[in-house]
């Protein structure tokens, strides 16, 4: 039997778009967290039917405001002179504080700040966003090696 929620809490569905698999390879990532994205209506219908791609995007800090750089959500089919634009910058919506804090960290040397995925949250559109700095090229044959590591260990645990 499953346990009822809580009185007075929504549960919201959480539903994967687009992963920034390249970010986790070429980055050490530091702190997460999850901003809302301001969007139109042919951009959440592109959203729905899963075409985002959140590859070489990133996060930069303009005017005491976010925007998401880089994304590219693909134009909505049955859009007409409705559609929007595939790769513009998109504004993320945050709290003041987490913007002060977070454009703080990014103005520091060698942090960046990157998109990790995009979902749906209920009926809205979240990105995940979070502090980054660069791998080396050691440190990237690193993680490969104990990736590889682990899958054999798993293999040989199956095995038995």
């Amino acid at each position: 039997m499953k346990p009822k929620p809580a009185s007075g809490t929504k549960t919201a569905t959480v539903k994967s778009i687009a992963t920034n698999r390249k970010a986790f390879h070429d980055y050490f990532i530091d702190d997460r967290t999850e901003a809302g994205l301001a969007l139109t209506g042919t951009e959440v219908k592109s959203l729905r039917a899963g075409r985002a791609q959140l590859k070489d995007s990133y996060v930069q800090f303009r005017d005491g405001e976010a925007f998401l750089v880089g994304a590219s959500i693909s134009a909505y089919g049955p859009g007409s002179w409705t559609n929007h634009i595939p790769e513009r910058d998109r504004k993320l919506l945050l709290h003041r504080r987490e913007l002060d804090r977070w454009s703080g960290a990014v103005a520091t040397r060698g942090v960046a700040c990157v998109p990790l995925s995009l979902y749906f949250k209920g009926s809205r559109v979240k990105v995940e966003i979070a502090l980054v700095k660069g791998k080396k090229l050691h440190d990237k044959r690193d993680a490969i090696r104990d990736r590889d590591l682990k899958r054999e260990a798993e293999r040989d645990m199956r095995r038995r």
